[in-house]
């Protein structure tokens, strides 16, 4: 198998790419990837799961390819102006893979688990950050409700991914192995 580091798109890499790309879509447009909160954005996401497990599973190009069918459905799916803007709907997006994938990388050789919970972490968090911050930016959100839409947004999406992304890595890495354990 090529190693997960090449940027190049072989056929299983675009495979895999379309179909959690698909995932993502689906959950955006049946709605179940969002979590109610109280909250002015009034929803958390775990549309960026799938994002975030192709990056550690396939590599940078992969999850941000994934993060862009993401960014562009939310863009498309929109209901509320601040994701009817693309700087706000799809960059962002198209960043949780690259940065997700660094961090996985960066804590890999040390533990496997604790580099899938961070790559969770971190792709979690750009999404969140990165969206937050343009929000500020370009005047659709009050700088003031910041903090606690960052806090009800961000802790159920955390701890979503990482249940997710543990488990579906884990799960895969026995697939592809063809044992009951994955080498991990």
């Amino acid at each position: 198998m090529e190693a997960v580091t090449s940027t190049t798109l072989n056929t299983r890499r675009i495979v895999i790419a379309g179909v959690l790309g698909a995932i993502s879509i689906l959950l955006g447009w049946t709605r179940l990837g969002y979590i109610p909160v109280p909250n002015l954005a009034a929803n958390a996401t775990i549309m960026h799961v799938p994002v975030i497990i192709g990056a550690v599973m396939e590599g940078w190009l992969v999850g941000a390819i994934i993060g862009l069918l993401f960014g562009l459905s939310s863009f498309a799916l929109a209901t509320i102006p601040l994701f009817k803007n693309p700087l706000v709907a799809i960059v962002p997006r198209i960043i949780i893979g690259i940065t997700s994938y660094f961090a996985y990388v960066a804590l890999k050789k040390n533990n496997e688990y604790l580099a899938l919970v961070v790559a969770a972490i971190v792709g979690t968090l750009t999404n969140t950050i990165l969206v937050l911050t343009l929000a500020g930016l370009l005047n659709y959100i009050p700088w003031e409700l910041m903090p606690p839409i960052l806090v009800t947004n961000a802790l159920p999406e955390v701890i979503i991914a990482i249940i997710l992304v543990v488990a579906v890595v884990t799960a895969w890495k026995r697939i592809e192995t063809g044992s009951a354990k994955a080498k991990m």
